[in-house]
């Protein structure tokens, strides 16, 4: 509907350049003819030729300059400056027109009416309010003449003829603009219907992504940043399993009305599906993002909802996350990725809390030559690959890497062996790459082929970072992350403690991701059943003190681990 006001609002404002120009031509033909019906005023019949052909250039000039002009203007201009152009150039033709009429008789001029070209133009183009000043205007310079021009006993006879034109100038003006008013409430509420959401209040999914793309567009040409929330309802599932859907849509009335009541006016807040809202923060950076997404989060917290005693904390919250264009994120999709990757880590990290987006790549880069960046940035790129290769194991880098961060903290690790293992769980399946993603979905059990090309990943992994001076120390983490404890895993057959340790680590937590999380060949089990199976495999497939720590961890955790996934 955007697009099609655009187009609408151009082909007025050329049909309006039109009249303009057409206006300005008959101005023209009145002004020459006065010329050369006033011999006094010209001389004799050379300064006559000479004045006319300086008349006509200037005029060429200023036609030329004027086409150029109202036919360049673009939806680049803010409305406000568009407006305030438009208006100034009506003034413009005012004050030609008010010459003309002069020059050509003054209060005798029969060319008065010319004022009726600019009235009908800036009402069909700035609205009613406009064409009433407009309107005003002409009447009283029309009127100001028949005062001010009339010699001092002369009985002005036209006086009563230009009441009645400024009569007509006014109702020009105001039945006009009160349609093009009307017409303007119905395209608003057609809009309204098409771009927002019927339940919520605040903008659909659909306008979401327009929207962003032309803020997107904006925040690069004008080198400022965008800001980008993510919200969503913790333990929404819960609520509205205890209360029914009823009311679980009078908390997604009530949260669409928080976001529009404590946005700011250029900010934009849409339903980007079930319990999930995404709000654009123009001109904003990640400071103030957050600033914003603290303040909502509170009000939602404060808020006094029904049966939010019965939520697993005993309030209904929300946790959200956020991001930024372009410092986090190269394009309308990445900041979508981002933002939503923010998210995840809010939920994960006990929820009803506001996280930013950051990258362990990114972290990464911190420690590593600057020759190897660009390398590094690539490495990103193709884990990004591979979780759109293998849908099921979606953000199963990002999960790793954030129990990994748990464990390390739980176990006490060194600052050098946290960053390690982070840095490894997160890079672990990168030799997936080259995993035919017929293979990576597969629902059947794999052939004997298909499973020794994907038991060759860690090495291809290796293979790939090799060359990262700074990632040499996680290259054991990826190369012995399949090793089993009793010695029957791969690439090497390694047995108990001649596995390294941050590998053990590793093979724990990623085991019990993959459990927990759906998979083409397993349905996902609970929490419990994941806890389960890690002792049935402890002493066999696992170190069996690592699989107790990381058990506390999750036991510790678990309250807000329950439908994270």
């Amino acid at each position: 509907m955007s697009e099609i006001n655009k187009d609408k609002i151009k082909q007025i404002n050329d049909m309006v350049s039109v009249v303009k120009l057409a206006s300005l031509m008959f101005t023209a033909i009145i002004f020459f003819q006065y010329v050369f019906n006033d011999n006094e005023f010209l001389g004799n019949l050379v300064y006559q030729q000479i004045i006319f052909m300086a008349i006509g250039v200037v005029m060429l000039l200023l036609l030329s300059i004027y086409i150029i002009w109202a036919f360049s203007l673009n939806d680049s201009i803010s409305k406000s400056k568009y407006r305030k152009m438009i208006f100034v150039e009506n003034l413009a033709f005012i004050a030609i027109f008010f010459i003309v009429v002069l020059l050509s008789g003054a209060y005798k001029s029969e060319y008065k009416y010319i004022f009726l070209f600019i009235i009908t133009s800036s009402t069909i183009q700035l609205g009613l309010k406009h064409g009433i000043t407009v309107a005003v205007i002409s009447s009283s310079l029309i009127l100001g003449i028949d005062i001010f021009c009339v010699n001092t006993g002369e009985v002005n006879n036209y006086f009563q003829t230009d009441l009645i034109l400024c009569g007509i100038f006014i109702l020009t003006a105001w039945p006009l603009g009160f349609y093009v008013k009307i017409e303007g409430e119905h395209i608003n509420n057609l809009e309204e219907l098409v771009n927002k959401d019927g339940l919520t209040g605040v903008f659909n999914h659909r306008y979401f992504h327009d929207a962003l793309k032309e803020k997107i567009t904006v925040s690069e040409k004008d080198k400022k940043p965008l800001s980008m929330i993510f919200v969503d309802i913790d333990y929404f599932k819960h609520y509205n399993d205890l209360y029914g859907h009823q009311k679980g849509d009078e908390v997604l009335r009530t949260i669409g009305k928080i976001l529009r009541d404590n946005l700011r006016t250029d900010d934009i807040a849409a339903r980007y599906g079930g319990e999930e809202f995404a709000v654009i923060l123009p001109n904003t950076d990640e400071e103030e993002a957050m600033i914003i997404a603290n303040k909502i989060r509170k009000i939602i917290e404060d808020t006094e909802f029904y049966g939010e005693k019965n939520q697993p904390n005993g309030v209904l919250t929300a946790s959200m996350g956020v991001s930024v264009y372009p410092d986090k994120a190269k394009d309308d999709i990445s900041l979508i990725k981002s933002a939503d990757d923010a998210l995840y880590r809010a939920k994960f990290f006990k929820k009803n809390r506001v996280e930013k987006y950051t990258s362990i790549l990114d972290e990464m880069s911190i420690d590593i030559e600057e020759k190897d960046v660009e390398l590094v940035a690539s490495i990103k790129t193709l884990i990004i690959v591979i979780n759109a290769k293998d849908r099921y194991t979606y953000g199963h880098s990002e999960r790793v890497a954030l129990y990994s961060k748990l464990m390390a903290d739980k176990l006490e690790l060194s600052e050098k062996d946290k960053k390690r293992l982070v840095y490894g769980a997160y890079m672990h399946d990168i030799g997936k790459i080259n995993v035919a993603k017929d293979i990576l979905n597969k629902k059947m059990p794999l052939t004997n082929e298909e499973w020794e090309i994907l038991k060759r990943h860690p090495q291809d992994g290796i293979e790939m970072i090799k060359h990262v001076k700074a990632l040499e120390d996680i290259t054991p983490i990826i190369l012995h992350h399949h090793e089993k404890y009793n010695g029957t895993g791969y690439p090497n057959n390694l047995k108990g403690e001649e596995i390294p340790y941050l590998a053990r680590i590793l093979s724990v937590i990623d085991s019990f991701d993959a459990m927990t999380s759906n998979r083409p060949y397993n349905i996902r089990k609970s929490y419990d059943e994941g806890i389960d199976e890690l002792r049935k495999f402890s002493g066999i497939q696992f170190d069996k003190e690592i699989v107790e720590k990381f058990i506390e961890v999750i036991q510790e955790n678990k309250d807000h681990l329950d439908n994270l996934i």
